[in-house]
């Protein structure tokens, strides 16, 4: 995938989205609008990565007008630069259909990542570029089993080419294909924007040589989201518990990476290893009908570093956030949110909430 059918995907997907929406009517009633199209810019800033900047052209529809249950299903790109040389084009769905009996997700992903990592065993210690030409599809359903029970199966395809920095690791092309069992209990009140209630997630991922991997290899990936709602239903405290569980021959490209949504406060790259736990809480004020605000503060842990003294000490990660409402009729924000880590911080740009 190059730049150049990237960039007519882009110009193809937006192209349809706004036609739907004028199809819609500009003066019809939000609570009868086919589809409510927004286009947000991105800006951005971390250690790594340096400035990105871009666009997230979404939109929110019914798949089936007469169904009141469902929650509105979500469709978007997103196309991003970086000051350091990276691109990254996402298509990404969630869709929502039956009386919420079913769900599922579609994403796609590709572009070129250039990043660092850290190294100490090696005559010169310290951080070190690689670069990865990327493309990723996943695509998942999920049935409700009974009450508040889903359960579901994904496939996720992926494709890294990475060079290293003065060699020090040899080129790699890893290919992989994951298969994943998943149960969810959803107690939540509503699915983008969620006052009270419970999401627990449960993911077991497969990397077998059985699937065409070259080596086998699994993730287990754990989720306990609580949320409270506060100030007579007009602000939200937000507590959750992640774990994600690298076992076997992990590659390079399948470690986590301390930061994103589970510890913000990281963006140099520095932390990596094949797994990953992590505890946070949130609390989201809202001062205005369309705009708010969050404080966070989590503590991290990590195991499997090729650096034996990353392991299973504590990161703490702490900050600020400024959220806005993107859509008219869904509650569905986004956001900038400011962290410092142990030794590190970093900006990042939220689409929907961190949780």
């Amino acid at each position: 995938m190059h730049r150049l059918p990237l960039l007519v995907l882009f110009v193809i997907f937006s192209t349809m989205v706004v036609a739907q929406s004028s199809q819609g009517g500009q003066h019809e009633p939000d609570s009868i609008k086919k589809v409510d199209f927004t286009v947000m810019p991105y800006l951005s800033y971390n250690r790594n990565l340096k400035l990105m900047i871009g666009a997230i052209p979404m939109s929110m529809y019914k798949l089936n007008k007469d169904d009141i249950v469902s929650q509105k299903s979500l469709s978007g790109i997103s196309a991003i630069y970086t000051t350091n040389g990276s691109y990254f084009v996402a298509l990404f769905n969630r869709f929502f259909f039956a009386e919420d009996k079913w769900r599922a997700k579609f994403f796609a992903f590709g572009g070129d990542y250039y990043s660092q990592f850290f190294m100490d065993d090696f005559e010169f210690p310290g951080f070190y570029d690689y670069g990865t030409k990327v493309y990723m599809a996943s695509g998942s359903i999920q049935r409700q089993l009974f009450n508040k029970l889903y359960a579901g199966v994904s496939y996720t395809y992926a494709h890294y080419n990475t060079n290293y920095e003065d060699d020090v690791l040899p080129e790699s092309i890893t290919e992989t294909n994951g298969l994943e069992i998943n149960a969810l209990h959803d107690s939540r009140n509503a699915f983008y924007y969620p006052s009270h209630g419970k999401k627990i997630n449960l993911r077991w991922i497969n990397y077998g040589e059985w699937f065409g991997n070259d080596v086998t290899s699994n993730k287990v990936v754990a989720e306990y989201n609580q949320y409270f709602s506060t100030r007579q239903d007009k602000d939200v405290f937000a507590a959750r518990f992640s774990g994600q569980f690298g076992v076997g021959d992990i590659a390079f490209q399948q470690q986590q990476t301390l930061g994103g949504k589970d510890i913000r406060g990281y963006s140099e790259g520095k932390y990596r290893g094949d797994g990953i736990m992590a505890l946070q809480g949130e609390y989201r004020f809202n001062f205005r009908e369309k705009m708010g605000v969050v404080g966070f503060a989590g503590l991290a842990t990590l195991y499997g570093s090729d650096t034996d003294d990353f392991n299973w000490k504590l990161y703490p990660g702490l900050g600020v956030g400024y959220r806005y409402r993107a859509f008219k009729t869904v509650k569905f924000n986004i956001g900038l949110d400011a962290a410092v880590g142990k030794d590190d911080w970093s900006l990042n740009f939220r689409i929907g909430e961190s949780f």
